[in-house]
């Protein structure tokens, strides 16, 4: 970090801690040989201080610092100060505190809000400056720092920095895509200039608009293009022309100058009026050489004010003349068409001749088979007739109607012989079906009973009981009769089958 004071004179700009043998003023300043006022290091005006007080005078930390302070702000008001800046910090109250390095040493900065609203630039960490300011003490921590009145990048002006990082994040929100860039209308009644009224530049986009498009309507926006206000008038002059919709393209240019001049079309409320504008805009900023970010959200850039006459309006008499020639080709092509359909309506007219002998053929030859259509068509109904003739007699003799009264003459003699065979039938099975119920009479169990005999069951399990040792004294038993039951009690069994 290198540092030089302003106030300090050459020789003692080296070593600013270093003071010849001098006389210390009222106010702290060193009188040399020359008789020359120049700011006194602190450990000379400690020293004097010293020797002028008292023996034993005992300092407060307070009134320490603040010598240190006077000191320091007198020797050191107006400095140069290069280094890096590191540690950067921007509360709300809109001041700027950082540190300030090189390889070996740093010191504090600070940049209060009426100083860092007039940076062109956004300060970063990493970011090497140069910087003018006035070395301080900041009495509550004893801290000695530096108040910048002024800064700019080294190497890089402070309006190319600004210029680069506004370009960075312009580009990053889509302003300049070349997707939003529109074509120029071709042929434009009106053109809107948004200019200084005064100057070569204004004048000579007029001349250049009215040589190539004689009746193209202009409507000049004065503007200031530099200094202090040109920002917003610009932004108002390309939305008047907006509000307006008389122009169909606008053109925003002036002259050539440093950055510096040109830095308003630089200006990121003007840029954002350009991409914003519902006109085409052509931009028209200086030289050849010269770049601001206007050209870059304009729909297209021209190199001079008079190149973007040139290109916002067509040559009025080249136009007419490429009409011109335009007509003659149409009419040319017109008798040509015309001469070849004429010969094509030649050739139709004799292929209709040829082919109305081919009609009167093919007609003659449909007439033909319209005949023979016909009488085939006769031959055809007269055998469907003859068919249908027979078919009918067919029917009627296989008449259902007739086989039923057929038949219904031999419904009597047929119902008799049926009742007569039914009747036969029907005895036959009677005799039949009783002589089997006689069989199973016999045969069933009831009538066994009926003879005199039972059936013995056990309770409670109704078990039939065959033998006597199938049941034990003393348990009942169920027996069953021809008419009713008995319950009995066993007394006595008997095996013997004899008795």
């Amino acid at each position: 970090m290198r540092c030089w004071s302003s106030s300090t004179p050459v020789w003692a700009r080296r070593s600013p801690w270093t003071a010849s043998a001098s006389l210390i003023d009222s106010a702290g300043l060193a009188v040399g040989s020359t008789g020359r006022r120049r700011p006194t290091s602190f450990h000379t005006r400690f020293s004097a201080t010293l020797r002028d007080s008292s023996p034993r005078r005992i300092l407060t930390v307070s009134e320490l610092t603040g010598l240190v302070r006077a000191s320091v702000e007198s020797g050191f008001s107006d400095v140069w100060v290069e280094g890096e800046v590191s540690n950067l910090r921007a509360p709300g109250s809109g001041h700027l505190y950082c540190t300030l390095k090189d390889d070996t040493c740093q010191i504090r900065a600070v940049i209060f809000r009426s100083t860092a609203s007039r940076l062109r630039f956004a300060l970063e960490d990493g970011l090497c400056l140069v910087t003018r300011g006035k070395v301080t003490v900041y009495e509550p921590r004893g801290e000695y720092q530096i108040v910048l009145e002024y800064a700019e990048p080294k190497g890089l002006g402070a309006l190319q920095l600004a210029f680069e990082q506004l370009k960075q994040r312009l580009t990053a929100e889509g302003l300049f895509d070349p997707a939003r860039k529109r074509p120029l209308p071709y042929l434009p009644r009106t053109v809107g200039l948004v200019t200084s009224p005064t100057g070569s530049v204004v004048r000579d986009m007029i001349t250049v608009l009215h040589r190539r498009c004689p009746n193209l309507g202009i409507l000049v926006v004065p503007v200031a293009v530099q200094g202090e206000g040109s920002v917003e008038q610009i932004v108002e002059g390309i939305q008047a022309l907006n509000d307006l919709e008389l122009a169909d393209v606008i053109i925003v240019g002036r002259g050539g100058g440093s950055l510096e001049d040109l830095w308003s079309f630089n200006d990121e409320r003007v840029v954002r009026a350009i991409a914003a504008s519902r006109l085409p805009i052509v931009s028209a900023v200086g030289h050849e050489t010269d770049v601001t970010l206007a050209d870059f959200a304009a729909d297209m850039r021209a190199p001079t004010p008079s190149a973007a006459a040139e290109a916002a309006v067509p040559v009025l008499s080249e136009v007419l003349n490429r009409l011109g020639e335009l007509d003659n080709r149409c009419r040319q092509a017109m008798v040509r068409r015309c001469a070849d359909e004429r010969r094509r309506l030649a050739l139709c007219f004799a292929h209709l001749a040829r082919l109305r002998f081919t009609l009167l053929a093919a007609a003659q030859h449909v007439d033909g088979a319209v005949l023979q259509m016909a009488q085939a068509l006769r031959n055809l109904v007269k055998r469907r007739r003859e068919q249908v003739h027979a078919a009918t007699h067919g029917l009627i003799a296989a008449s259902p109607q007739a086989r039923v009264h057929h038949g219904l003459t031999f419904m009597p003699h047929l119902f008799a012989r049926l009742c007569k065979v039914m009747g036969h039938q029907l005895d036959r099975r009677r005799r039949e079906v009783e002589a089997c119920m006689d069989h199973l009479h016999h045969l069933s169990p009831l009538a066994i009973l009926s003879r005199g005999y039972s059936i013995v069951e056990s309770l409670p399990d109704r078990r039939v009981i065959h033998e006597a040792r199938q049941v034990e004294i003393g348990q009942d038993v169920l027996a069953r009769l021809a008419q009713g039951q008995l319950r009995c009690t066993v007394r006595e069994t008997i095996s013997d089958p004899s008795v």
